[in-house]
């Protein structure tokens, strides 16, 4: 299950880019996606809720987003920017995804899909909305540890 989630996350992250990019209809996108792409292996429901939630909350999880973020978020690389919005949907609105998933998925992303050191600014901006988000679960996780 956790590798179709992967692959789901692989394809909704591309999928946003496009989005962000030519700002094409987000059916149009998702029936490409669906049609052109190797979906066999795919969570393909996480993959049609990641790609039609994240613009639909945008503003909530750029509010998330932009107190960590050292420029506009419209500045932000659009492959990180993607990945970023979908770790905050994720954080917000997954709770049964566990905050250290989210994190390692949104920095093999990066290292996957972004620039060379893009992972690096990916998991801190993550951890920091992992801190604001899921303060409760990190702090029992860190009490798992003691």
């Amino acid at each position: 299950m956790s590798n179709a989630r992967t692959k789901a996350r692989r394809n909704a992250v591309q999928a946003l880019y496009q989005w962000q990019l030519a700002g094409h209809d987000l059916a149009e996108i998702e029936a490409q996606f669906l049609a052109e792409y190797d979906m066999k292996k795919v969570d393909v429901e996480y993959f049609k809720q990641l790609f039609r939630q994240v613009p639909l909350h945008l503003h909530e999880l750029d509010d998330h987003l932009i107190p960590f973020l050292d420029r506009p978020v419209d500045e932000v690389d659009p492959v990180e920017r993607a990945i970023l919005r979908l770790a905050a949907y994720e954080l917000e609105f997954c709770l049964d995804v566990p905050y250290r998933v989210v994190i390692n998925e949104s920095i093999e992303l990066a290292k996957r899909f972004g620039a060379e050191h893009g992972h690096k600014y990916v998991n801190g901006i993550v951890d920091e909305v992992a801190k604001k988000l899921r303060a409760i679960e990190m702090k029992s996780a860190g009490k798992d540890k003691a």
